[in-house]
């Protein structure tokens, strides 16, 4: 037996350690056990629905071995992911596996845990804590049972005491037998709307991800102990701190108990000197809510990174009982202010219903974000805390400062917010995932959704990095009845305001004609997606030039993986031309090609790693251009998102980092355009004709708090073939703090005898010569005009064989073999059909 030092709220508990609260030196030992569940001693067995219990799986023997034949399992996991190494279904990931697996869904799943137990629990409190499930279960332990539980987000727990069998030597004796029955998963999300993840949308095919997805844990204390504790911290105007420990106390007996609470707290990633605190309280059976508070005069507040240090401060509260230790808990949290400002240039209940411009600790947050797409695996078995850890250290070394999480994926497991704490990334979430615009109209399960959402900003809420909340993500978009939807996401807001003070918009992007209904205004947010959606509509440069807005809350572009992601998920014999796989992975082929044309003058289909590159590329061309183009705009406009930074299956869609982690060619470009000082060439078009002067103006963007002298320009343009047309350096000046500014228009007659591209160089130093940002860019020579209305043919086209086969989300319609056109004929397995619009010549 070992005791635990230390326990972290909401880490994952890899080992099995657990002790008495019999100690009598604070914070030194362990005063709460922790038994660990996790990990691969779980076994797992399917059965028709309902016919586990007629079967008496709930009342196997704690001592039988009968379970150790069933299949292997692992929790935290997913269903699929057990079933898939235990060898039952194909990898779903692969090719069109995924389909084959439908059937899991309709079934229950049994998952048994054996356990002995060898300590006494007299006078104490034994609870199985289940972090998460997903999304309906049933749990028995030794044949009683315990409860029901529905709702993905939130933790529940059971008290076993009168059922364990526990004896000292007798292993027999002394065994127990945990069984969970997981439901099948609802196959209709508006009912379960906010309380589970939308298994649909335009990335992900009909499989409904479920299963024990987060740590079970045995858990003894004595018989007070702590629910919550919340580091509610307030920065003062002389700039000391108020850290306002709220803790929620029960007490589990019968009569009142007269406790001590020692309380201490020093810096966490810095030295700081230790403050303690020490009082006494009678606290009555049943909850209580218990506030007592810390001053620091000179607090290390926690920043962004391009902001500041992020500071973090720990928290340990033991609870005592004269010389008996009944709980403990330790938080971890960062002492910083987040307020919101109305952004300038859009007029107040005219244009804007919602300040959308962030300040941490008084300073301007320009927000350089994408959307997660997470988690990294919607089977989550599959996935690791080591994935998490590199894919947001990714996202630092991509120059971003925030992520958001939005309403079609869930709020993520703690360590997810722990990483952004302590790399300084901020979180913009949508708190509870309510993607689909159809909720219940039940105000009993209305209430069961504002219960899981508060149930998840109070499991987040002592994270820093988390600054902004939303209600919900194109809700509005397709919600029957505007005011019921206004309503039910103004309530949200109230109930999840009660808990955390941090700003709260409804909705996103809150432009549609729907959302207009409701009483929102003309220029509350864009979606920036409809380059992609009508595609043909216009040139990628065309397009963006026509948005303005105060955010941006999404903005999306397509890629293809690598090469060698592809051939981890795309059969051999389909890799190229283009088989069925990709279009079940959500390539869209057509738009793929028109993409690579809009970029390249070029579709770029010579071969599958020409393809690939280019769609990569241009990926990150027009992120570039549009990230740069709404960064000028700074601070009317106060925040990007791309759509997205990753994935949560291999896909061809919106990431920038691919699902084996491994980043696209347009990470580079939104790397280049996230840098927090940039230097930035405005232009109006991209394809030049060879008589005309080439124009622009030249711009400097800096979103540090940090003021650059004395500084100069350079300006290089250069031919096809890397031969410098002209070279030009101009004395700007002084870049101020935190600023966007035009400081050079450019006017060159240079291409008279450029043939197909040609590049531009800027760099950007300091009095000392310093290189502080260095960007490029290439231009075609062409027509726009032309070209535009080229691009405009060819979306008809698109759009008459999207409307004949199925909108957007039908895939057959780039297979002529599948639909029958041009001769087209699909009557054997023997055949692998060939997307067309490939042909070279």
């Amino acid at each position: 037996m070992k005791k635990l030092a230390l326990l972290l709220v909401g880490v994952f508990f890899s080992s099995l350690i657990w002790a008495q609260p019999n100690t009598t030196t604070p914070h030194d030992e362990n005063e709460q056990a922790i038994r660990s569940f996790d990990g691969y001693r779980w076994k797992m067995k399917m059965m028709r629905p309902g016919e586990g219990v007629k079967a008496g799986l709930h009342k196997i023997p704690p001592e039988d071995i009968e379970t150790l034949v069933w299949n292997n399992a692992k929790v935290p996991g997913d269903v699929y992911t057990d079933l898939w190494k235990a060898g039952v279904i194909e990898d779903p990931y692969f090719g069109r596996n995924s389909v084959k697996a439908q059937w899991v869904q309709h079934y229950e799943w049994w998952y048994a845990y054996q356990f002995n137990v060898r300590e006494d629990f007299e006078n104490q409190e034994v609870d199985i804590l289940f972090e998460g499930v997903d999304y309906s279960c049933e749990v028995w332990l030794n044949g009683h049972y315990l409860g029901k539980h529905e709702g993905a987000f939130s933790s529940f727990r059971f008290k076993i005491n009168e059922f364990l069998r526990i004896h000292k030597y007798d292993f027999l004796r002394g065994r127990n037998m945990l069984v969970v029955k997981l439901d099948p998963p609802p196959q209709v999300n508006a009912s379960v709307a906010g309380k589970k993840t939308p298994w649909f949308g335009d990335y992900w095919r009909d499989l409904i991800p479920f299963g024990i997805y987060r740590p079970v844990k045995m858990v003894t204390t004595g018989k007070v102990r702590f629910e919550d504790v919340y580091a509610n911290n307030k920065i003062n105007k002389n700039g000391s701190a108020d850290v306002n420990l709220e803790m929620t106390v029960e007490n589990k007996a019968s009569e009142a108990k007269d406790m001590t609470f020692v309380a201490s707290l020093k810096g966490k990633n810095f030295d700081s000197k230790e403050i303690k605190l020490k009082f006494n309280q009678t606290v009555a059976p049943g909850v209580h809510k218990i506030t007592k508070t810390i001053h620091i005069d000179q607090p290390e507040l926690w920043w962004p990174w391009d902001l500041g240090k992020p500071n973090l401060y720990e928290a340990k509260i033991t609870l005592k009982e004269g010389k008996t230790n009944h709980d403990f808990n330790a938080i971890t949290f960062g002492i910083r202010e987040v307020t919101s400002k109305w952004n300038p240039g859009f007029k107040q209940g005219v244009d804007v219903s919602f300040p959308r411009s962030t300040y941490i600790n008084g300073k301007f947050h320009f927000i350089r974000s994408a959307c997660w797409g997470g988690p990294p695996d919607i089977f989550v078995g599959r996935t690791t805390l080591d994935k998490y850890k590199e894919l947001i250290r990714l996202a630092k070394e991509a120059n971003m400062n925030n992520i958001r999480i939005f309403g079609w994926h869930p709020p993520e497991i703690p360590e997810f917010y722990q990483y952004c704490d302590e790399m300084g990334i901020t979180v913009w979430q949508d708190i509870i995932p309510l993607g689909t615009g159809n909720i219940p109209t039940e105000r009993e399960k209305l209430t069961e959704i504002y219960n899981e959402a508060v149930k998840v900003v109070k499991e987040r809420r002592n994270h820093p990095s988390l600054i902004m909340m939303e209600g919900g993500e194109e809700m509005l978009l397709r919600t029957r009845d505007p005011q019921f939807g206004r309503a039910f996401l103004e309530e949200l807001g109230d109930s999840l305001q009660a808990y955390v003070n941090l700003p709260y918009v409804p909705d996103s992007p809150l432009t549609c004609h729907v959302s207009k209904e409701a009483g929102f205004k003309e220029k509350e947010a864009v979606h920036a997606l409809r380059y992609f959606y009508d595609m043909g509509k216009w040139l990628h440069e065309d397009w963006y030039q026509t948005l303005k807005f105060p955010i941006v809350p999404e903005f999306a572009i397509t890629s293809v993986p690598s090469v060698e992601s592809l051939k981890k998920f795309i059969p051999e014999d389909e890799l190229w031309t283009p088989g069925l796989s990709w279009g079940h992975h959500w390539a869209d082929l057509t738009r793929l090609r028109m993409q690579n044309w809009d970029v390249f003058g070029d579709e770029m289909k010579g071969s599958l790693e020409e393809f690939v590159n280019a769609s990569q590329d241009a990926q990150g061309i027009i992120f570039q251009n549009g990230i740069e183009y709404f960064r000028r705009q700074k601070p009317e406009l106060s925040g990007i998102a791309l759509c997205h930074f990753i994935t949560y299956w291999p896909d061809m869609k919106w990431g920038i980092v691919d699902n084996y982690q491994k980043p696209k060619r347009s990470f580079d470009f939104v790397k280049k355009a996230y840098q927090p000082t940039l230097i930035s060439f405005d232009f109006k078009k991209r394809r030049w004709s060879n008589k005309e002067k080439f124009t622009g103006s030249i711009w400097v963007i800096n979103d540090y708090y940090e003021q650059y002298k004395g500084c100069s320009a350079k300006l290089i343009i250069k031919n096809d073939d890397g031969k410098v047309l002209t070279e030009k350096t101009y004395k700007i000046g002084n870049v101020k703090e935190n600023s966007a500014q035009k400081f050079e228009e450019i006017s060159e007659k240079v291409l008279d005898n450029v043939m197909e591209k040609f590049f531009v160089e800027l760099e950007l130093t300091d009095q000392k010569g310093k290189v502080i940002s260095s960007n490029d860019y290439f231009f075609l020579i062409g027509d726009q005009k032309a070209d535009s209305d080229k691009f405009k043919v060819w979306m008809k086209e698109r759009m008459d064989l999207e409307n004949k086969y199925g909108l957007y989300g039908s895939y057959y319609h780039f297979f002529n073999d599948f639909t029958g056109e041009n001769g087209g004929n699909y009557d054997s397995d023997t055949q692998t059909p060939r997307a067309f619009g490939f042909e070279t010549e």
